[in-house]
């Protein structure tokens, strides 16, 4: 392969400055609701047809700056080194979306088409571990055919292995990993330790933001409240949402955000937040005074899903595409561009030849004992996630 150093200038440098709200929605007119109550379906219920043998094309909605890309363009288009040396390979056109902006957002696009057993204009997405739970679980997503990813089964990271969501990686994939923990900026404030701190220090009132996702934010407050966000019950998600809401009432929190903090942050506008690594990973290498911490709390551990939807009419295209970036120097391009933990066994190795200086970056490649302080939010039935996402959202003003 010819990947080596095209894409290591990266995500790093198109994420100063920038917020979710500049890049758009690629993709919103391939969506349109037609008023369908979300259902429940099943393989039997609604079958899909794969069009694959005769039609090289693939659709992949995918969240923004998470694919490696040149600083080259060609005809005013940006190129993408490792999808680019994929259709080259692989004979198929790939129509790439960078629309998934919010898990909760993309679900409401797509809940109609696929509650009622209808294409929603995609052969891949990508959701967090929450979302793919709730779409695996209500029998929207295909099953993939392992014998066509033989890279997956033999590089995908042990931990990853075995969700409780989808215990053998029947229905997904993992396209990237990564920690929420808390950053800061040391320009402007004293190192910040604890998410207990974040949340009562007095010298940071309405100088933090914390993330607008839901199992991210709550797993912190579940964490504080004693409660293991792996497994906790309705009395102990009342006292971290009643916790949420005195914090906020307090003025602590400036705002709730995608990561379109990194601007804030950057720039000192805010002082401290919660974070994810890669973005941290990123605004570091172009500012010395962004500091990751592991909170006294410890941290969040998600990935990144890929996954069929019923109705899709390219599953052997998106299987060949899931087995090609298991290749373990394929994998090491793309994390060297995105900065996330990187799900793929032997690209730390590879990583060597591409970007010598992540090779031993915790955030990138995590050893057990950081690893060893991370929890991950539990799965959520549909009632359950309507609910909770309902109070959330109610907590924090949304």
């Amino acid at each position: 392969m010819s990947l080596r150093r095209q894409s290591v200038v990266g995500r790093r440098t198109v994420l100063r400055g920038m917020s979710l709200s500049a890049l758009g929605v690629a993709g919103g007119s391939l969506l349109t609701g037609c008023g369908i109550p979300a259902a429940k379906q099943s393989a039997g219920e609604c079958v899909s047809t794969d069009r694959s043998p005769a039609q090289k094309a693939l659709i992949f909605s995918n969240w923004p700056s998470y694919m490696d890309e040149s600083d080259e363009k060609v005809n005013g288009k940006t190129v993408l080194p490792t999808l680019e040396e994929f259709q080259t390979q692989s004979g198929i056109q790939v129509t790439y979306i960078a629309d998934v902006n919010d898990n909760a957002e993309f679900y409401a696009k797509v809940r109609d088409q696929l509650g009622s057993c209808q294409p929603c204009g995609r052969d891949i997405f990508v959701l967090t571990d929450w979302m793919a739970a709730r779409m695996v679980s209500l029998g929207w997503i295909q099953q993939l055919d392992h014998k066509a990813m033989p890279n997956v089964d033999a590089h995908l990271l042990a931990q990853l292995k075995s969700p409780n969501w989808d215990p053998h990686r029947d229905y997904s994939v993992p396209w990237q990993s990564g920690l929420t923990g808390i950053a800061y900026n040391a320009k402007v404030t004293s190192e910040v330790g604890s998410f207990a701190d974040l949340l009562s220090r007095s010298d940071l009132k309405g100088r933090i933001t914390l993330l607008s996702e839901m199992p991210d934010t709550m797993a912190f407050m579940l964490k504080l409240e004693g409660a293991d966000p792996g497994k906790f019950n309705d009395a102990e998600w009342s006292r971290a949402l009643q916790h949420l809401e005195d914090v906020v009432a307090s003025g602590q929190v400036r705002r709730f955000t995608g990561n379109d903090y990194v601007q804030d942050l950057n720039a000192g506008n805010i002082a401290a937040c919660e974070a994810w690594s890669g973005d941290v990973l990123a605004m570091q290498a172009d500012n010395e005074d962004i500091k990751f911490v592991v909170p006294e709390e410890g941290l969040n551990l998600w990935s990144d899903n890929m996954l069929v939807p019923n109705k899709a009419t390219h599953k052997a295209n998106a299987e060949a595409l899931m087995n090609y970036y298991y290749d373990p120097e394929v994998a090491a391009t793309l994390a060297a561009w995105v900065n996330y933990i990187c799900p793929v066994e032997g690209a730390q190795k590879a990583m060597e030849a591409i970007d010598p200086e992540l090779v031993e970056s915790p955030l990138i490649f995590p050893d057990k004992d950081v690893l060893a302080k991370t929890t991950s939010f539990m799965a959520l039935d549909t009632a359950k996630a309507k609910l909770y996402e309902t109070d959330f959202n109610l907590a924090i003003g949304g």
